[in-house]
C-alpha cells in the first residue's frame, strides 16, 4: 500500500520537529516536505514540484495566514488536502478554515494516535473535526453545512439571474434609478430586490453586500 505522503507547514521549527518525530516510523504516512511559511510551501510544490497528498498546515504564520494558503492550494493545487493544525479552538478559526477549504481541523494538543487518524481521514477525502472541539461550536459547525452558510458559492446560487444583476450594479456605487432604467424597472423594484438578496445572504447592509460582492468577485476591482 502507497504512503500518505504529507507536507508539514509551521512557522516554528520545534512543532515540525516534533510532529517528524512523532510520525517517523508510521507505516503509512511519509513527510515529503517542510515549510516555515507560504513562499516555501509554494516553491516546494510550484519549483521543486514535491507531489503530495496532505498538507498539515499551521494556522497563524507570518507572509500569509494558514486560511490564505488554504484558498490558494484548493485553486492551483486542488488534488491536496488540507488539515489545519491549530493552537486555536475558537469558532472564527474553525469556520473560516473549512470556509477557506480545509476538510480537517486538529488542535496542537492532540494526542499522536488521533494526528494520524486525522491524516488518514482526510486523505481519503474525509471532513475531520477533533472530538476535543466543544460540542457547542460542533453543533454550530453541523447546522451551518445543513444551511450552507459555510460556502458563500451555495448562497451564490440562491440568487436569481436578476439578483446577480442588481448585486452586480450596487456593488459597483448605481443608485437604484440608475439600476432601474439600465434593466427596465422602477426604483422600488430594485429597492426590493436588494432586501431579498441580503436577506438570502444574511446581510444587514449595503456595506456589507458590497464587502460581500467583492470578497466573492461577483465585481473586479
Amino acid at each position: 500500500m502507497e504512503k500518505i505522503k504529507l507536507i508539514l507547514v509551521d512557522d516554528h521549527p520545534i512543532v515540525r520537529d516534533g510532529i517528524f518525530a512523532a510520525l517517523m516510523n508510521d507505516n503509512n504516512i511519509e513527510i515529503v516536505g517542510e515549510a516555515s511559511n507560504s513562499d516555501e510551501l509554494f516553491r516546494l510544490l510550484d519549483e521543486n514540484k514535491v507531489k503530495a497528498d496532505v498538507v498539515l498546515l499551521d494556522l497563524s504564520m507570518p507572509k500569509m495566514s494558514g486560511t490564505e494558503i488554504t484558498k490558494i492550494l484548493k485553486e492551483k493545487h486542488s488534488n491536496l488536502k488540507v488539515l489545519i493544525f491549530s493552537s486555536y479552538t475558537d469558532e472564527d478559526s474553525i469556520f473560516s478554515s473549512i470556509q477557506s477549504g480545509a476538510l480537517g481541523y486538529l488542535p496542537k494538543d492532540a494526542m499522536r494516535d488521533e494526528l494520524v487518524s486525522a491524516i488518514e481521514q482526510v486523505h481519503q477525502g474525509q471532513e475531520y473535526l477533533s472530538k476535543s472541539i466543544p460540542n457547542t461550536i460542533l453543533m454550530k459547525f453541523i447546522n451551518k453545512s445543513r444551511d450552507g452558510s459555510l460556502n458563500d458559492d451555495n448562497k451564490l446560487s440562491m440568487l436569481t439571474k436578476r439578483e446577480l444583476e442588481i448585486l452586480k450594479h450596487i456593488a459597483e456605487g448605481m443608485h437604484y434609478k440608475e439600476i432601474g432604467d439600465k434593466l427596465y424597472i422602477s426604483a422600488r423594484t430594485v429597492e426590493t430586490h436588494k432586501n431579498n438578496i441580503m436577506q438570502k445572504l444574511g446581510l444587514n447592509s449595503t456595506i456589507e453586500l458590497v464587502k460581500y460582492a467583492i470578497k466573492n468577485r461577483v465585481i473586479e476591482l
